[in-house]
């Protein structure tokens, strides 16, 4: 590994990352493309209005994703994920696969203690 850990940016990312909400809201736009505000609340489940429209605000700070307000009655807003935020995708994906693997590393480990 040829990091600098004094030059270490993880901490920047994981800024941007963190959160229970917002690597879900990501995967799912990543994959589905443009989603409007109830579709994304009805794909995370339990997540609350507030959080959403919380989490939706610093990813489009950010510049991850994209805001779309259509002047219309009633207000129709889309979220689209920018070619910016597309960047993390391997990240996201890299993550979920290790993810998975910790969860099988960890069942395995608990069945050889119930053995």
């Amino acid at each position: 590994m040829d990091i600098e850990p004094d030059l270490c940016r993880v901490e920047d990312a994981l800024g941007i990352l963190v959160g229970k909400w917002k690597p879900i809201i990501l995967l799912y736009l990543l994959k589905d493309g443009t989603q409007r505000f109830s579709e994304l609340k009805r794909s995370v489940p339990g997540i609350t209005q507030k959080m959403l429209t919380k989490q939706l605000r610093e990813l489009e700070e950010e510049d991850i994703i994209e805001r779309v307000v259509y002047p219309q009655v009633p207000p129709k807003v889309e979220y689209t994920i920018t070619e910016y935020g597309k960047s993390l995708s391997p990240i996201l994906e890299a993550m979920h696969e290790w993810g998975t693997k910790h969860t099988l590393h960890k069942r395995q480990k608990a069945n050889r203690k119930i053995l």
